[in-house]
């Protein structure tokens, strides 16, 4: 298993929705509201035969109210 960040904007007034819609189709491991640039941090984690790209744009942007994604490849937890 590899852990996968992802950072999501969200349209105005989205962010509770989207989180909701994330949460409900329980793929995240944690969700996050953040204050900066983007609104959600939201955890993931994958088996190691899955490949991140593909996962993020069917699994994660397929939600209405997203806006933008930056997606944070980890290596090794400590």
């Amino acid at each position: 298993m590899k852990a996968l960040f992802v950072q999501i904007k969200c349209e105005l007034g989205r962010a509770y929705d989207v989180a909701s819609a994330i949460a409900d189709a329980e793929i995240a491991s944690e969700i996050y509201s953040t204050a900066g640039e983007f609104d959600l941090l939201v955890k993931f984690y994958l088996e190691d035969h899955v490949d991140p790209g593909h996962f993020v744009t069917a699994s994660v942007q397929r939600f209405d109210g997203i806006r933008d994604t930056r997606t944070i490849m980890t290596f090794r937890a400590f």
